[in-house]
């Protein structure tokens, strides 16, 4: 019975981890893969499977791999509710003769916790952390046509307790130069557990996701659109497209971008009572100082509190 309190936690992080509580606590395995990965994504809105030119591309749709130029690589650190801290690292580059390839890391610290025997009785402390570790290629197709796959490990751990995972990423990203316009597709997290908590397995995250990206003629404006987990078992056809997102990047000179989004299923989810408060928007900044990018992105949840990140992008 001392690990009661254990047992507890275990079931009810799965529940924590996403930024959409309650969407994420329909017993999924490995919610953290569902947050966002930088600030820059975040201030979005998580519309990011159209996007280019980024090494983080390899949580979204590692098809866009194949537009980044040169060596990139980015770090960055979120701060969620209750003191929980996470972050990430991208890094890509290109192998002659090969294709382009692209590595990431996510991580959630849950902190420290009082161990208690099932009467109070304190027994010690523990941690709990999530770890992902993707390996991503992508190569072009055809003329502007763009595919690519990413292999992921997943770790997750609580006191002595831990579960583990292998997914898989594969994407497509079609650009229209002419029209401004590009087209993207993504099924994320396609794998299984390996081991698990309590013996009974539990579905990953997956996420189907489909968008574009315009930029309008004489605006200096990027506006992303994007459906989400279109593979959900949802009651109806209607409740299929709730999770939408729009972002939209303002250029507003060489060296400052604006950025801001809307999540249409975190509004609903946070919606207490009448009152969604802020729930689903978000923006951010992002600052362009030499080969570096300067990102912050707050996200709100409505009154249950705001998300922050920042992240710096460079190119080698």
């Amino acid at each position: 019975m001392k690990r009661f309190h254990i047992c507890i936690l275990v079931a009810g992080f799965a529940t924590l981890t996403g930024e959409s509580l309650q969407a994420a606590g329909a017993t999924t395995a490995f919610s953290f893969l569902r947050n966002d990965a930088s600030a820059r994504t975040a201030a979005l809105a998580g519309s990011a499977v159209t996007i280019t030119d980024d090494p983080n591309v390899v949580f979204y749709n590692p098809a866009s791999l194949a537009t980044i130029e040169g060596i990139r690589g980015s770090v960055g650190f979120f701060k969620h509710l209750l003191d929980i801290n996470a972050g990430g690292a991208s890094y890509s580059t290109e192998v002659e003769d090969i294709g382009r390839f692209g590595v990431g890391l996510l991580y959630t610290n849950y902190g420290s916790f009082t161990e208690t025997d099932a009467v109070g009785n304190a027994l010690g402390t523990f941690g709990a952390n999530d770890l992902a570790l993707s390996i991503g290629y992508a190569t072009m197709l055809e003329e502007q046509v763009y595919v690519g796959g990413a292999v992921k490990f997943i770790y997750s751990g609580i006191a002595s307790y831990t579960s583990t995972a292998v997914a898989a990423d594969v994407g497509i990203l079609y650009r229209i130069p002419d029209a401004r316009v590009a087209l993207g597709a993504s099924i994320r997290n396609l794998g299984a557990q390996l081991s698990t908590y309590n013996g009974i397995r539990e579905q990953l995250p997956l996420d189907v996701t489909v968008g574009a990206s315009v930029i309008p003629r004489g605006l200096p404006l990027l506006l992303n659109v994007g459906f989400h987990r279109l593979a959900d078992d949802v009651p109806s056809l209607g409740e299929r497209f709730r999770h939408f997102t729009v972002g939209g990047e303002f250029t507003l000179s060489r060296v400052l971008l604006l950025r801001v989004g809307f999540d249409n299923a975190k509004r609903k989810d946070f919606k207490i009572g009448s009152s969604a408060d802020l729930a689903g928007f978000s923006a951010g900044l992002g600052i362009l100082v030499s080969s570096y990018s300067i990102d912050y992105g707050l996200s709100s949840l409505g009154k249950a509190g705001n998300l922050h990140r920042i992240s710096v992008s460079t190119a080698f």
